[in-house]
């Protein structure tokens, strides 16, 4: 009787170890869910449906991209490490939930730490400083010198508290011995129209974002946040090279997925994100933006998430800043 009860029971255990490898070697077998953290027609909606469309031609799976947007990213990045850890729910993890919010709002009811798994990193963009065209200032040279002659009377505007708009200029502040006055809009591009109507100082934007504006002479352009000068604007000194080689910010986002996710799971995703990397369109698109590719390892994008932390944690205690 002892002998038959010891079977039953390692049939039991078997009935349940074979279904699950079975599904993990299956996978994907069904449509996979796409959290975006932020809301539609924005740059990271935008970007996770170019690779949403590229690795569902690859994965042989339905992707599906849902907009999810709230509480500067945490209402989408919450769904994401709340959901069950089974491949079938993943999204992007981008710069502020993931390496800001945690310090900046204090209560998250989810840890980037402890409660996600990364997958792959997308890209990483720089963000430009910029000016009215008619401004007096020309170099950042000028600004400091301005700034530091009647401190707190210079302006910035973001697209919000906590950003890497309002970052990059606290950022730039510290390391400038510099005080000014951030003034937060409701978005980013609220704040680049208020800047090209005259009503503030300037603005660290994305590149994205400003380059149309650059272009047609309504902003001007004095510095990049990246270590070296961008192809896109060979005649912008980086912060680095005019003597602020810490004042550099790569706004970046990429693939995560709930923690406890198999790492079978997670290997093939990260695959795919590969694959999907070297399409020469989506390519050509993100460096036309003036972002750097990503790509790599899920252990890679994990060392990048874990130093950014801790350098914004640091920026945010420092300039004292507060939630909306």
């Amino acid at each position: 009787m002892q002998c038959i009860q010891k079977l039953f029971i390692c049939a039991l255990t078997l009935g349940l170890i074979i279904p699950s490898s079975f599904a993990q070697s299956n996978y994907p077998n069904k449509p996979i869910n796409f959290i975006v953290p932020y809301g539609a027609g924005g740059g990271a909606d935008s970007r996770s449906r170019q690779i949403a469309q590229k690795m569902s031609v690859i994965l042989k799976q339905p992707i599906i991209v849902d907009n999810k947007p709230g509480a500067g990213g945490n209402i989408g990045t919450e769904f994401i490490a709340k959901a069950a850890p089974d491949g079938y729910t993943i999204g992007m993890g981008n710069f502020a939930p993931m390496a800001v919010n945690k310090t900046l709002f204090g209560n998250l009811r989810y840890d980037p730490e402890t409660d996600i798994t990364p997958i792959v990193l997308i890209e990483k963009g720089p963000l430009v400083l910029v000016v009215n065209p008619n401004s007096p200032y020309k170099t950042v040279q000028d600004i400091v010198a301005a700034a530091k002659a009647k401190p707190g009377t210079l302006t910035f505007s973001s697209g919000g508290i906590g950003g890497s708009h309002q970052l990059s200029a606290e950022l730039f502040e510290q390391n400038a011995g510099i005080e000014m006055i951030h003034v937060p809009y409701k978005s980013g591009s609220a704040g680049l129209t208020d800047l090209m109507a005259g009503n503030v100082t300037m603005m660290f934007d994305q590149m994205y974002s400003a380059m149309p504006s650059i272009k047609a002479e309504k902003l001007r352009a004095i510095a990049i946040t990246s270590k070296k000068r961008s192809p896109l604007l060979p005649n912008i000194p980086s912060f680095s090279e005019i003597g602020y080689p810490k004042v550099e910010v790569l706004n970046w986002q990429g693939l995560i997925a709930p923690k406890g996710t198999p790492k079978a799971i997670i290997d093939q995703l990260n695959a795919a994100a590969n694959e999907a990397l070297k399409d020469p369109v989506l390519r050509e698109l993100m460096l036309s933006q003036g972002n750097e590719i990503g790509g790599g390892t899920p252990a890679e994008f994990a060392a990048l998430i874990k130093s950014e932390s801790t350098k914004w944690s640091a920026v945010v205690k420092t300039a004292n800043i507060k939630p909306e």
